[in-house]
């Protein structure tokens, strides 16, 4: 996290001390670095550079408005996994046609939208789908583009819950049930077969596994071709892992490296068949674009000293970041001000009513009552999975530009979380 560093003992986004943060919009809140985010995605965009491809954007990770703007700006396309995600990108400025709808579960009403505002294609996951898309593009007097998920069977050895390309897995069409999917796809009238597709997981540090998927990929682009079908695009999906200061952990390999080895492939196969037919490769990155992006700034509400445990309780908790209680994720929470270290060790829990609601375990940590903590790496899967148990406000949200800050999100009030209900007289 280049952008977050210690100056004079207190930890700072770019030229802004996050004293000041907490001081001016109040804690728990995500902050957010725009130099990071921009330094990011240009990893990605520099790789690109020159090729037919294109970056679309997994906002399921971090789905802000003004990220989005931000990386639309940038030229970036968007990787989406619902109607509500397509109408945030239109928000936020985002060009429809570079949109990738993604999902297993489509609605009819999704589709529609879709449809409506001419997205680049549809990442279609079975052959139920296949029929519902063609139906709904047919009572439109349009043919969609589909491109099919592909489950290559491919360890990601991540975890489980963030596996999505074996057997096993919900997600896409089996690999072994894929040209007849294909076949199936390019009879209907309404469908328009332009691409392939695959995910295999998250938080991957060794590319060996999506490279493997990519080989598996490109050996089905050949049989299509044999019988005639044609596709325009291949979509590795996305899932390269960041950093998050796990010790003993596998440094993640850089994007720009893993982009150049799949276009080294990519660019061998098209020699290799001298057919003269290019091929568009997109990538759907989402957590290696925001992750180290941002932090969680909580404060310590008290600290409480237990028989076999010493906890920091934190005014942060498991509905502002889920990752720790949902995957048992390791990240790290530094403070805010550095003290010199007492060797104390703590669990730094929120205040939900849930023995589940923590964010870290056995931390070393000079902390007192009142104290500043972040937890570093925080920009990926916080508020998007962000809830209002225990009817708690979601988090604010700020992004540091330089020395200027700006509120992207403002805290909820606990009054607008029961705006919409209503009691029975």
């Amino acid at each position: 996290m280049s952008h977050f560093d210690y100056q004079n003992g207190v930890l700072h986004a770019e030229g802004v001390a996050l004293p000041a943060i907490a001081e001016t919009f109040g804690t728990p809140t995500y902050v957010y670095s725009k130099a990071q985010l921009l330094d990011n995605f240009d990893a990605y965009a520099n790789a690109c550079a020159g090729r037919d491809a294109l970056v679309c954007y997994a906002m399921k990770a971090n789905s802000n408005l003004a990220i989005l703007d931000l990386l639309a700006r940038r030229g970036a396309g968007f990787d989406i996994v619902s109607g509500g995600e397509l109408l945030r990108v239109i928000a936020a400025g985002g060009d429809p046609k570079k949109v990738i709808f993604s999902g297993v579960g489509k609605s009819e009403a999704e589709m529609r939208l879709a449809l409506e505002h001419d997205i680049l294609c549809f990442n279609v996951e079975s052959i139920p789908e296949l029929h519902r898309l063609d139906a709904v593009a047919g009572a439109l007097g349009k043919k969609a583009r589909v491109s099919l998920r592909v489950n290559p069977n491919v360890d990601p050895k991540t975890h489980p819950y963030i596996a999505t390309g074996l057997k096993a897995s919900k997600f896409g069409v089996a690999f072994d049930d894929a040209l007849a999917t294909y076949r199936t796809a390019a009879q209907l009238p309404n469908l328009e077969p332009v691409g392939i597709d695959c995910h295999i997981g998250s938080q991957l540090l060794d590319d060996t596994p999506l490279l493997e998927a990519l080989d598996r990929l490109i050996e089905l682009i050949d049989t299509l071709a044999a019988e005639g079908i044609h596709l325009h695009h291949l979509d590795i999906g996305g899932g390269l892992g960041i950093d998050y200061g796990v010790a003993g952990e596998d440094q993640p390999v850089p994007a720009g490296e893993y982009l150049n080895r799949v276009f080294q492939r990519v660019e061998a196969w098209r020699a290799e068949k001298h057919d003269g037919r290019g091929i568009k490769v997109i990538f759907e990155p989402g957590r290696s674009i925001v992750g180290n992006t941002g932090v969680l700034l909580t404060k310590v509400e008290f600290i409480k000293h237990g028989e076999e445990k010493n906890f920091c309780i934190v005014d942060a908790a498991m509905n502002d970041m889920a990752r720790p209680a949902l995957y048992q994720a390791w990240m790290d929470m530094q403070p805010v001000v550095k003290r010199e270290t007492t060797g104390a060790m703590f669990d730094v829990v929120g205040p939900i009513c849930e023995s589940g609601d923590w964010l870290a375990r056995d931390r070393e940590l000079p902390v007192e009552a009142g104290d500043l903590l972040v937890m570093k790496t925080a920009g990926a899967y916080g508020m998007t999975m962000a809830s209002n148990y225990n009817t708690r406000g979601r988090a604010a949200e700020v992004i540091v530009d330089g020395d200027q800050v700006h509120l992207v999100r403002r805290r909820e009030k606990a009054e607008e979380l029961f705006a919409l209900e209503s009691v029975i007289r």
